[in-house]
């Protein structure tokens, strides 16, 4: 019996280790068993992972959302007839990633970040991959530095701060939209970089935000996410992901953006829609049990960085389409839970011609005035007041013909603040100019000006402002705050053409 050397067999293991070449297969292929609606089941992917790239014969691809024992269930990422029973598919090794970068400003792209503008091919270095882990609680830093929306009724009281998620809910056609535009409008001096997803929506709706956007100069620092209503389920699931990372990126870097999500309601009957054709348990409303992660991961990696991590934000404005007002439904109820606060457009407001339409009593942001200018704190805190006590007496007011002096006092300043925080569409206000209106108002100058002429005294106000006292608002932009001096200034100012104003 030949006897057995430890060194020659070291020599043949060392050989063998050297000649061995060092790669790793995932390239396997399965088989598709059933396909139907946008959802394909694949037999034979033993090798695939949640959210990989499934790479189909036809030259299609698939999202993979399901995985079970035997087969895979593979959402497809194009046209539903693309990919027949029979056909081969093959795993690339590849998780979910889309083009991030400057390069996609100005353009519109598909849910998975594919342009469909007409304007060429996008070129950039940077990808990212479109599910992240949210920043840790000790990279982020309180909310504190204001992202103004140019409305001044979300300005003054309902502040939002960057890096803060704030949802904007209400029904069909009440101006949700409107306020979103405006708030993009509004960056253009701002530094604020703006991701516009829209999930579900009319193809007619996307292109004139677009237009807008364009004729106002906002595509400059704007991506629009179209995945439309005649999209597939699959991109218009992924769209709010893939808006996310592209924020991300410039969250990353130090800069600051906003994104949002119009909108979450139709989202979530995507993931539905998909959940219920891959056999998942519907829950309650039909929906799958998962269905408040689907949202929470989203809203969760809106945040503000501290110092250390470059101190950049990533804001959402998440918006939820209720149905007859219902704020108490499932997914309305959600995602209140995972914001920071709520700004509800109500019917009634809006039909009878206050708009934006915004219930201040159900409205609420919880950064409150951490995430204002020291000047629209001091003016914004009495206005909050004197609408809270309008609404008290307006409803009682109605039954009864005689008033007392101070109960009629009070009604005519509530009528006016109200008057005041009424805005045209697409037309969002500096700051220092909220600041100086709501000055006026809250300090009694309107009380005397009849109710339906407050609009005209403002826009002649600003005029008479601009030409005679531009140094008040270049002031109160620079310093952010309302000096006692500079308060009795703009006071004075105010009182000057209230004077003027009465003459005409």
């Amino acid at each position: 019996m030949a006897e057995i050397k430890a060194d020659e067999i070291s020599s043949v293991i060392l050989s063998e280790i050297e000649g061995y070449e060092k790669r790793l297969d995932v390239a396997k292929e399965g088989t598709v068993i059933q396909v139907g609606d946008g959802v394909s089941i694949i037999y034979g992917l033993d090798y695939a992972m949640m959210g990989e790239i499934i790479e189909f014969s036809s030259g299609f691809l698939g999202y993979v959302l399901n995985l079970e024992e035997d087969t895979a269930g593979v959402v497809i990422l194009g046209l539903e007839n693309s990919v027949k029973e029979g056909d081969k598919a093959r795993c690339t090794g590849r998780i979910m990633e889309v083009l991030v970068g400057e390069a996609l400003l100005g353009r519109v792209v598909n849910g998975i970040g594919e342009p469909v503008d007409g304007k060429g091919p996008i070129t950039t270095p940077h990808r990212r991959h479109i599910e992240e882990k949210a920043p840790s609680i000790v990279a982020r830093m309180p909310v504190c530095e204001p992202l103004q929306t140019g409305i001044k009724a979300i300005d003054s009281m309902i502040p939002i701060g960057r890096g803060q998620r704030e949802l904007i809910i209400s029904d069909r056609s009440l101006g949700k939209t409107a306020i979103v535009v405006d708030t993009i409008l509004n960056q253009k001096e701002e530094d604020v970089f703006c991701i516009y997803v829209a999930i579900g929506q009319k193809q007619s709706n996307v292109a004139s935000v677009v237009d807008i956007l364009e004729k106002n100069g906002a595509m400059e620092y704007t991506t629009v996410i179209s995945a439309t209503a005649n999209s597939p389920a699959p991109l218009q699931y992924l769209a709010p992901y893939t808006g996310c990372c592209m924020g991300e990126y410039f969250r990353d870097t130090g800069r600051h953006s906003l994104v949002i999500y119009d909108d979450l309601s139709k989202h979530a009957q995507a993931y539905r829609q998909m959940s219920l054709l891959l056999r998942r348990p519907p829950g309650r409303e039909a929906y799958p049990g998962d269905i408040f992660y689907l949202h929470s991961r989203l809203l969760e990696r809106a945040a503000k960085y501290n110092e250390v991590n470059n101190g950049g934000s990533l804001t959402a404005l998440p918006i939820i389409e209720t149905q007859a007002g219902d704020i108490s439904a499932y997914i309305p109820t959600n995602v209140i839970s995972i914001t920071d606060g709520q700004i509800y457009l109500e019917a009634d407001l809006f039909y009878g011609g206050i708009r934006p339409a915004i219930n201040v009593g159900l409205s609420v942001s919880r950064v409150g005035s951490a995430a204002q200018i020291k000047a629209m704190k001091k003016v914004a805190g009495r206005l909050r007041l004197d609408l809270a006590q309008y609404r008290e007496l307006a409803a009682f007011a109605q039954f009864s013909s005689d008033l007392d002096k101070a109960t009629l006092a009070q009604i005519t300043r509530g009528e006016r603040m109200t008057e005041i925080l009424k805005q045209e569409q697409y037309k969002p206000m500096s700051v220092a100019k909220q600041v100086m209106i709501i000055e006026a108002g809250v300090e009694g100058f309107l009380d005397s000006i009849p109710k339906e002429k407050v609009r005209d005294f403002e826009k002649g106000f600003f005029k008479f402002m601009d030409e005679k006292y531009p140094e008040i608002e270049k002031e109160i932009k620079e310093t952010k705050d309302l000096s006692d001096d500079l308060k009795e200034r703009l006071d004075k100012a105010i009182l000057e053409f209230k004077e003027e104003f009465e003459k005409r």
